[in-house]
C-alpha cells in the first residue's frame, strides 16, 4: 500500500498525456497558419532541391499531420532514386519531364498529378526533367506517419541513389 501511494506522488501516464496535450494545445497557439514559401531556403539533399513547408520537425506548423514539400529538377536534370512505401502524391507545377515508378514510364506535364502507389513492397521512384533549358516544379503532400509507424512506415524508406550536385539550376 505504500509503495502504491509512493507511485501515485511520481507522474503518471495520464497525467504525461495531459502534459502533452498542453504542450501541443501552447505549440498550436503559437503557430503560423499561411506559410510564406518566399520565406523558405532549398536545401540540397540526396533527393535533390527541395523546399520544406511542412515536415515532423518543423513546429511553426498549424498541424504536423502532412509532409508537404517542393521539389526543383534542373534542366535535363533528374531526381535522387527512393524507396518509399507509396502514398506521396506530386504536382507538376512548373516544366515537363518523367517519373519511374518500380521501372515503368510515367510521363507528366505542368497540370498534372503524379501519384505512388500504396505497396506493401514500397515503391521504387525517380522524376526526370526532360526540358533542356527549364527547371521543373514538383509539390509533394503525404500524411506524416512518421509518429505512428516510424520513418521506414511499414516498407522501407531508402534512398537508393543520390541526385547530381553540379546539376542545381
Amino acid at each position: 500500500m505504500a509503495e502504491q501511494s509512493r507511485e501515485r506522488k511520481a507522474q503518471t501516464r495520464y497525467q504525461e498525456l495531459i502534459q502533452l496535450r498542453d504542450e501541443e494545445r501552447s505549440r498550436v497557439a503559437g503557430s503560423t497558419v499561411c506559410v510564406k514559401g518566399q520565406e523558405l531556403s532549398w536545401e540540397m539533399n540526396p533527393q535533390g532541391l527541395m523546399k520544406w513547408y511542412m515536415h515532423p520537425n518543423i513546429d511553426l506548423t498549424a498541424h504536423k499531420f502532412l509532409i508537404f514539400y517542393a521539389q526543383k529538377i534542373p534542366p535535363a536534370g533528374r531526381s535522387g532514386k527512393q524507396k518509399c512505401p507509396g502514398g506521396v502524391v506530386f504536382v507538376v507545377v512548373e516544366g515537363k519531364g518523367y517519373s519511374l515508378l518500380d521501372e515503368v514510364r510515367y510521363d507528366w506535364k505542368e497540370g498534372d498529378l503524379l501519384q505512388l502507389p500504396i505497396k506493401l513492397e514500397g515503391v521504387v521512384f525517380q522524376h526526370f526533367n526532360t526540358s533542356e533549358n527549364e527547371p521543373a516544379l514538383l509539390i509533394a503532400a503525404e500524411p506524416n506517419l512518421v509518429a505512428t509507424v516510424g520513418v521506414d512506415r511499414g516498407s522501407g524508406f531508402e534512398q537508393l541513389e543520390e541526385a547530381p550536385e553540379d546539376e542545381l539550376p
